[in-house]
Formats: C-alpha cells, structure tokens, sequence
C-alpha cells in the first residue's frame, strides 16, 4: 500500500461494510475529501485558520489547486447536510448523496494527485 492509501481504504468502506447507514457512508466520504483538501492546502504552501475550519479548507480549494467552482459548491452544501445530520438529527442523507459524496471525494482525489504530479513531478 502506498503512502497515503489508508484513505482510500476508508472511503471504500462507504460501500463494502453492510448495513452502514447512508449518513455513515456520507461521513466517511465527506471526512476522506476534507483529508484531501487539507493535503492539497498544505502542499500549496497554505493551512487553513481553525475557525470555520471545514469551509474555509473547502473554499480553498480554488486558489490552492484550482478547482472547479461546483465541485466546492456541491463539497460546501455536503458540508452544511453533514452539520445538521452529525449536530441536530439523523437520517436526513439519501442513498444517492452518499454515492455522490463518494464521488466527489473520488474525484477530489484524481484532481489532488494530478496537482501535485504537474506541481511536484519529484515527489513520491
């Protein structure tokens, strides 16, 4: 397994683990892209303050690495649905927004490796 691999175990878990709710599924995606971007902000030089943590590392995005602007709008409104879902009530997330945060994360994976390969073509 190479460096950095054991998120991408997890991420795989939203879908191998039976009986996980789709708030689980969603958690661990949405947790497995916010690992990313903290990775991608760290790699540009950055590091997000500690208030507002989650949104400002997800709004940095576009700076830092250069992502699409409705990739951070879907990260940011999964943001907002984690919040009232892990803080006020659960059972909120469907099927198909766990599959969606799976995929973004995914997808935010793809375009945090590309970055760093153009970006750092020494690096791992």
């Amino acid at each position: 397994m190479r460096h950095g691999d054991h998120g991408l175990v997890r991420l795989s878990y939203c879908y191998t683990l039976k009986g996980m709710s789709p708030d689980w599924r969603l958690n661990i995606a949405y947790n497995a892209a916010l690992q990313l971007a903290t990775a991608a902000l760290a790699a540009a030089g950055y590091r997000a303050s500690r208030e507002s943590h989650h949104y400002r590392v997800i709004q940095s995005l576009a700076l830092a690495i250069g992502t699409d602007s409705d990739l951070i709008e879907t990260f940011d409104q999964f943001r907002k649905k984690r919040n009232i879902g892990g803080y006020e009530r659960a059972g909120l997330v469907t099927d198909q927004e766990a599959h969606e945060m799976f995929e973004l994360a995914k997808q935010l994976r793809a375009d945090v490796e590309k970055w760093i390969r153009d970006n750092y073509p020494g690096f791992g």
